[in-house]
């Protein structure tokens, strides 16, 4: 059965975007990057909801080396997509699908069929919503030391809360800390 995970920037007060969406302040140096090549591959599903897929398929349809790695411009064009939307009419990024039925329920048939790993990128509303639901298997955080004071909260709409245990952690010489949680157990 495959796992369901989020890979997520997030600021030290809990913002995955900034006010207005923004997110110059993420930071990718050679060494996030050495991370994210390597799992460009893990996943044969992304997930995203409508603002994130339209900032990812108004980039890396177009994206090019040197700025970026071709394994992950290659990943994110070829990878099969499913977008969550109740207000795009239609998708048009590579391997993209829409779907307009509830999260929960498009991800517990994603998970019921064989194939590999579900990661959702940014999202934070259908983070929230899967979160809340039980289906993420886990949560590899990466904490920017940096302090936005608003913004959009990662986990913003969680109805309860949701006990983790930290499977692993990881110090970037640029301040970043990786962090992957996974449910606890019970």
């Amino acid at each position: 059965m495959p796992k369901l995970g989020v890979f997520n920037l997030m600021t030290l007060d809990g913002y995955f975007a900034g006010p207005g969406g923004d997110i110059s302040w993420h930071q990718v140096d050679a060494e996030f990057q050495e991370l994210a090549e390597k799992n460009s591959n893990s996943g044969n599903t992304l997930l995203f909801g409508r603002v994130t897929y339209e900032l990812m398929a108004g980039y890396w349809p177009t994206a090019t080396p040197p700025a970026d790695d071709q394994r992950i411009i290659d990943a994110m064009n070829n990878t099969a997509k499913v977008v969550f939307s109740r207000t795009l009419q239609g998708v048009e990024w590579k391997n993209a699908t829409l779907a307009k039925a509830d999260p929960a329920d498009e991800v517990a048939r994603i998970k019921a069929r064989p194939g590999r790993n579900i990661v959702i990128y940014g999202s934070g509303s259908i983070v929230a919503a899967l979160a809340g639901r039980g289906l993420i298997d886990e949560y590899r955080i990466f904490v920017c030391p940096i302090i936005l004071g608003s913004g959009k909260a990662l986990f913003a709409g969680l109805a309860k809360g949701i006990n983790l245990r930290l499977a692993a952690s990881r110090a970037f010489g640029s301040g970043v800390m990786a962090l992957q949680y996974l449910p606890a157990a019970g």
